[in-house]
């Protein structure tokens, strides 16, 4: 049998750049073995199929190469500029539902993508030692004012501060050990970052979850929401500042990304979580799963 995909760059800061997605549209004929088939096949880091919904506008399932995710941010993003480029909606408001809930997503007259996620839990620290072990790196090498920690606006992610932007170049994981945290932990991966950054953002981030076979990552959606969501806990962002959170992604993997984080704090309590930026280079891809 052969299915019909697209193929866009989501959170692209150049044309070579952001994080690779696959899509399926109007894809209710093909079974889960089918669909985990089509995802492995494409070889992305994350592939989404577009469903009828009863619940809201679409329903979207996300596969990784070898098993289904609740939720995926870069899919999201090019799933909901595939259906705009090729007409199929209109700039505006939409309702996605997905295994980890139903989120609104914002698609703007650029067709820049705004991708609404849960709101952040946060949950036990990790100890240093062992996630600087996992990194090959000096555990004076984490920023010694800031935890390690599991946040999630969606999927649990291992928060992990590193003090440079030259350390955060450098790490080489090991990333059998960090199978071995992200399992223990049952969280996605890592999501390692620096307040240095390259063009001005707020920070700069890489990210592993070799858990399910993404050794790295270029542009992650639903761990930047989490990531910006600590940021303003452990006050390196103001509320001045929340709604607007660039981050940096990809460079190490000349993938050059850019991410948008915008929280909505009332008082001093985070009461809105988005995520978002632009795609590019949409193509259409056919492949045989028989």
């Amino acid at each position: 049998m052969k299915v019909k995909a697209y193929k866009v760059n989501s959170f692209a800061k150049t044309p070579e750049g952001g994080n690779e997605a696959g899509i399926v549209l109007n894809a209710d004929y093909l079974s889960d073995t089918e669909m985990q088939k089509t995802a492995a096949i494409l070889g992305f880091s994350e592939t989404a199929f577009v469903l009828k919904s009863n619940l809201a506008d679409f329903k979207v399932r996300f596969f990784t190469s070898n098993e289904e995710v609740d939720l995926c941010g870069h899919a999201t993003i090019g799933t909901f500029f595939t259906l705009a480029t090729l007409g199929h909606i209109k700039p505006g408001s939409y309702l996605q539902e997905t295994k980890a809930g139903i989120f609104r997503v914002e698609i703007k007259e650029d067709l820049s993508i705004m991708m609404c996620q849960p709101l952040p839990t946060f949950y036990e620290a990790i100890d240093k030692s062992k996630i600087a072990d996992s990194l090959n790196i000096e555990t004076t090498s984490i920023h010694e004012d800031l935890p390690v920690q599991i946040v999630s606006t969606g999927l649990r992610d291992i928060i992990v501060p590193i003090k440079s932007m030259d350390i955060l170049n450098s790490i080489k994981p090991d990333l059998e050990k960090i199978i071995e945290i992200s399992r223990k932990y049952n969280a996605v991966g890592y999501h390692v970052f620096t307040l240095e950054s390259i063009n001005g953002s707020t920070a700069c981030c890489r990210n592993f979850a070799p858990l399910f076979a993404i050794p790295e990552e270029s542009a992650t959606g639903t761990s930047n929401g989490a990531f910006g969501c600590y940021l303003y806990k452990y006050g390196k962002i103001n509320r001045n500042q929340a709604s607007h959170i660039i981050i940096e992604q990809g460079y190490t993997m000349k993938k050059p990304s850019e991410i948008l984080v915008s929280l909505t704090v009332e008082g001093n309590d985070i009461k809105g979580v988005k995520v978002g930026g632009k795609v590019l280079n949409l193509s259409s891809i056919e492949v045989d799963i028989e």
